[in-house]
């Protein structure tokens, strides 16, 4: 089964962090990377640009309207996600709490819709 582990944090948080305490963060993330792909659980993973670079698209009446910045104003925001393939959502929270972002944010572990042609292979 796949999960989407979604990375929400305070991108003010990372701003604000000494250089030396960031990059030692990232290398945690480098590690954790590693071990999923090790493992052969890794599908996909990503950084998110900031949510400054956002653009909200929505259609109203046949019109697209756009907005420049995140959806919402909120502290914490998407930073990133990893998509992996495990047994159970036990597994999953498991790998969720390893992150390191789980200690200054909020991993959301959502499972992966399975269309049937897919479960079939």
């Amino acid at each position: 089964m796949q999960y989407l582990l979604l990375i929400n944090d305070d991108e003010a948080h990372w701003g604000d962090m000494p250089e030396d305490e960031r990059n030692a963060i990232y290398g945690e993330y480098t590690q954790y990377t590693q071990e999923l792909q090790d493992r052969g659980i890794l599908v996909g993973a990503n950084q998110l640009q900031p949510s400054s670079t956002a653009t909200v698209v929505h259609v109203e009446d046949g019109k697209t309207l756009t907005t420049d910045g995140p959806f919402a104003e909120t502290k914490e925001v998407l930073g990133g996600y990893y998509l992996i393939d495990v047994d159970t959502l036990d597994d999953a929270i498991e790998w969720a709490a390893k992150l390191p972002s789980a200690r200054y944010g909020h991993i959301e572990v959502r499972p992966i819709v399975m269309r049937e042609a897919e479960v079939a292979s």
